[in-house]
């Protein structure tokens, strides 16, 4: 079966190294993927995929599936981009891999008379839309009995340089929030006493969570900046906004530090004599919970192929950023491995370096690779009823934890 999985993906390389490029070469924002959804599901079509679009009720969603039976395993595919530096994030990559790992299971499947269902979902608005979050409202993993991605990433520096990517890893739990000011203008040279500064409480708001930093964990962060704060300089502005994102490691310790940053906005009114009101700006994202079962497997299979990925189940890998798949593995046992891509020294996600280096062959092959050991862990998901149950016990083992 692993050789007929590596088989289907070889072939479909080319096609999918172009449709990688289409969807670099078009970078759309968060629910605009149109270009991207209408070219992943014209590729699907092409190869004789049954695709519905525009599913579960999202424009850019879609889902592609093969098979019937109980257990579900289901690959998720990211293409939206970012605002000005495009697949800064390597979404391109991100769909091709999944879609590989789509095609390699169905071949199996077909040739080896597997039961079971296999799914692709069209998983749009990674970047901060919440696209995930809304499959799942909408029921998308309602039977999904485990979901599996992986993500691109330079090298990370602590990570042994033996080792090609993490397979046992997480992510911070997110959220954004605004918090607006309200002062009262006045001429602020002729009486500036007669205003309540609102771009004062806006300062003294960043300046307490500058200090608030010096006492959080070292895992912790806190982004803020300050989009309005006046419209004339001699005007005391009655009107200042804020935006703030907070990340910890656990949804439970984000809504602390939230509470610990919005205590900083209160205050910074109360001292200033403002109002102030606090606004959701970014559905919470979870961090990841990796089932074990699932990272073990994808781990020794890589490894079987000369590929080292970094697994120790007694200390997992905790990388800043965030994402909506950490939505997802609260839902259903999930993957989210990263795997390093060759980019210059010091490159960063989110960087037009970055993205240069999203869309250069050596990428497209390793994700490649990836997508083909993906796909052996999902088809054991389907033919291994041990492993489907080792990967069911770890999951509601991680539920206990929570």
């Amino acid at each position: 079966m692993e050789e007929i999985i590596s088989q289907a993906v070889d072939q479909a390389i080319p096609e999918l190294r172009d449709l990688s490029l289409k969807i670099h070469k078009n970078p759309e924002l968060c629910y605009k993927e149109h270009k991207a959804h209408e070219a992943i599901c014209k590729y699907l079509n092409t190869i004789g995929v049954k695709v519905t679009p525009k599913a579960y009720g999202l424009d850019t969603s879609f889902l592609a599936e093969y098979g019937e039976g109980d257990r579900v395993v289901d690959f998720c595919a990211e293409y939206d981009a970012l605002p000005v530096i495009g697949h800064g994030c390597g979404h391109n990559l991100i769909a091709v891999c999944s879609i590989a790992s789509f095609i390699g299971v169905v071949a199996a499947m077909n040739q080896m008379n597997v039961s079971g269902k296999v799914r692709l979902l069209g998983t749009p608005a990674e970047e901060g839309g919440a696209g995930k979050l809304k499959l799942v409202d909408a029921g998308a993993l309602k039977n999904t009995t485990a979901s599996l991605m992986s993500h691109p990433t330079p090298r990370f520096p602590h990570i042994s340089p033996s080792s090609v990517g993490i397979a046992f890893g997480t992510s911070l739990a997110a959220a954004g929030f605004t918090a607006e000011f309200t002062g009262k203008s006045a001429h602020a040279a002729q009486m500036p006493s007669a205003g309540v500064n609102a771009l004062d409480a806006a300062s003294l708001a960043y300046q307490a969570v500058g200090l608030l930093r010096q006492h959080i964990k070292p895992t912790e962060r806190i982004n803020i900046i300050l989009p309005e704060g006046g419209t004339a300089q001699n005007i005391i502005p009655d009107k200042a906004r804020i935006r703030f994102s907070v990340r910890s490691e656990t949804l439970k310790e984000m809504e602390i530090l939230r509470t610990r940053v919005e205590n900083c906005m209160k205050g910074a009114a109360l001292a200033t004599g403002c109002e102030v009101e606090i606004a959701p700006a970014m559905v919470p994202y979870a961090e990841i919970r990796p089932n074990e079962s699932l990272c073990t497997e994808f781990a020794q299979y890589m490894s079987s192929k000369g590929m080292e990925y970094h697994c120790d189940l007694q200390r997992k890998g905790i990388a800043p950023f965030s994402t909506d798949m950490g939505n997802v593995s609260y839902e259903v046992p999930s993957f989210h491995g990263h795997y390093f891509i060759p980019t210059p020294p010091g490159t960063a996600m989110h960087t037009e370096a970055f993205r240069d280096a999203a869309k250069a062959e050596e990428a497209h092959s390793i994700a490649m690779s990836v997508g083909k050991g993906m796909a052996v862990v999902g088809l054991k998901i389907l033919v291994d009823d041990g492993f489907a149950a080792e990967v069911k016990n770890h999951f509601e083992d991680d539920r206990k934890l929570r």
